[in-house]
């Protein structure tokens, strides 16, 4: 979850351009190519151990986490994702899902970098890093059954902050629930239907990267072609603006708190 949808790239399309359209009536198809190009499994949820950089932020997990509780103090100041992402309304009602974001679409965010550098630091290790962020998910949170938009990306979840009722606080991804460890990661293809519950009174806090998939061509050309549209479209530098707007916001609680 998160910019792998594309703020909604290939949904809801019937009031944009011809070329929205054509995207989606293509997506199955062009997934079809991508899955037969993959270099590792297509199956819903994934081995961490298939991606070599895991283990290594795993083994700082605890840098991390402390990092991004630190910026967890002004939970206010974060942006719900469906203000950053006006699409994601149709997943998110509310405010409880927020998001810090370090990377986006390969775009730095500096002033949070700043603020993370540990983390940032070992996630610009990733080899095809799209996106790195904390995704915080308030008790209560609940995020309705959905798809992400292309399999050229997955997505992993390291565990930094998880409620002590771990079985209240879950992800269905296909047909398997799964709940968050600190310190460990959960890797998935969002392409598969997922829903995600935090039914307990904490909060959950993860690193969320997502990650080109490991592909041979011809799916390695689409992939390449499906990212660098996105990162040129309209939604995404809709987004960037809507992060330099929060963070004016995030300042103004740093500084108070002086």
């Amino acid at each position: 979850m998160g910019w792998s949808n594309a703020f909604g790239l290939l949904s809801n399309v019937s009031d944009r351009p011809l070329h929205y359209r054509f995207a989606k009536k293509q997506r199955h198809r062009i997934d079809r190519i991508v899955a037969a190009s993959s270099l590792i499994p297509n199956d819903p949820v994934l081995n961490p151990a298939e991606f070599d950089w895991t283990a290594m932020l795993a083994e700082n997990w605890e840098t991390i986490r402390d990092e991004a509780l630190s910026i967890y103090r002004h939970i206010q100041a974060i942006p719900p994702l469906r203000e950053i992402s006006p699409d994601h309304r149709r997943i998110m009602k509310d405010n409880s899902w927020r998001s810090f974001f370090l990377i986006g679409y390969g775009f730095r965010q500096e002033a949070n970098i700043a603020r993370a550098p540990q983390t940032t630091r070992m996630v610009e290790n990733i080899p095809g890093l799209n996106s790195a962020f904390f995704s915080i998910l308030a008790p209560g949170a609940v995020i309705v059954p959905h798809r992400g938009v292309t399999k050229a990306i997955v997505t992993g979840h390291l565990g930094l902050s998880v409620p002590i009722e771990r079985s209240d606080c879950w992800m269905r991804v296909d047909e398997q629930r799964l709940l968050w460890r600190e310190g460990e990661w959960l890797i998935f293809d969002d392409t598969y239907e997922h829903e995600v519950r935090n039914d307990t009174d904490e909060p959950r806090i993860v690193l969320l990267c997502q990650v080109a998939r490991p592909l041979r061509a011809p799916g390695s050309w689409l992939a390449s072609a499906i990212l660098n549209y996105v990162k040129r479209s309209h939604f995404v530098s809709e987004a960037r603006d809507n992060l330099a707007d929060w963070e004016t916001v995030f300042a103004k609680a740093e500084s108070d708190e002086v």
